[in-house]
């Protein structure tokens, strides 16, 4: 039984089809690096999952809550997806622990002192137990994402979508923001990823998506797919993100 199910999804922006008849499953435990052109639907692809967008057709069920049916229970499936975006989202105003905590609270509608502990545990996971007290302007851009991963795991969900969550990083952060995700991978956690980082993609993804015009172009074990594409438009994305 797939943990995430697509069935021919269509999705239009005015009359500019992003998403033409995607279908794709994804198991519990797998790991998907979603790869592609900018405007390939990637990012499009995972915001229809979480809801975020709403579909012109087919269907998506994600861990047994169908998102595109009428009625749909959204908070109950953003309850269950973590997802973290490009641009860190953290509130400005708030320290480390209570952006962690705020969710905890009003979603799970937890008490003050059961969030904190969540909080400790979850910003301890990303490595991060000495800026609890810390604001996200004191912090560099690595560790403001690993605390939006921090805050989405601290929900507790079954499945964690990464949207391009190294780009706007300097290269020598791009690596502590990586092995946290390794280290989600060791424990089990089912991640859809959009990414650039082909060697990432590589070592850590059981299966690669390749995304092209708005359709799944190629699909395949990581290792092999990378290795040996099967199509000319696949060779020529990777040799323009590999040089």
């Amino acid at each position: 039984m797939s943990l995430v199910s697509l069935e021919n999804v269509v999705k239009r922006f005015g009359s500019l089809e992003v998403l033409k008849g995607v279908s794709l499953e994804v198991d519990k435990g797998e790991i998907v690096a979603v790869i592609g052109r900018s405007g390939s639907g990637k990012s499009t692809m995972l915001r229809c999952i979480n809801a975020l967008e709403p579909v012109q057709a087919g269907r998506i069920m994600v861990d047994g809550i169908e998102v595109t049916a009428p009625g749909a229970d959204h908070n109950k499936l953003r309850a269950r997806v973590g997802m973290v975006f490009q641009s860190y989202n953290l509130f400005p105003h708030l320290n480390v622990e209570r952006n962690v905590k705020l969710a905890l609270k009003l979603v799970r509608r937890m008490s003050d002192a059961e969030a904190s502990e969540v909080a400790r545990r979850m910003v301890a996971k990303v490595g991060l137990e000495d800026k609890l007290l810390a604001y996200p302007d004191e912090l560099s851009g690595g560790q403001q994402q690993r605390v939006a991963i921090a805050r989405s795991l601290a929900m507790q969900p079954t499945i964690m979508l990464f949207d391009e969550i190294t780009s706007a990083l300097d290269p020598e952060l791009v690596g502590e923001v990586l092995k946290v995700l390794e280290e989600l991978a060791e424990e089990g956690m089912t991640m859809m990823l959009v990414t650039h980082e082909m060697h990432f993609a590589r070592t850590v993804a059981d299966r690669v998506v390749f995304m092209h015009e708005g359709r799944i172009h190629e699909e395949g074990p990581a290792e092999q797919i990378l290795r040996e594409p099967g199509t000319a438009e696949l060779r020529n994305f990777l040799s323009a993100v590999l040089h």
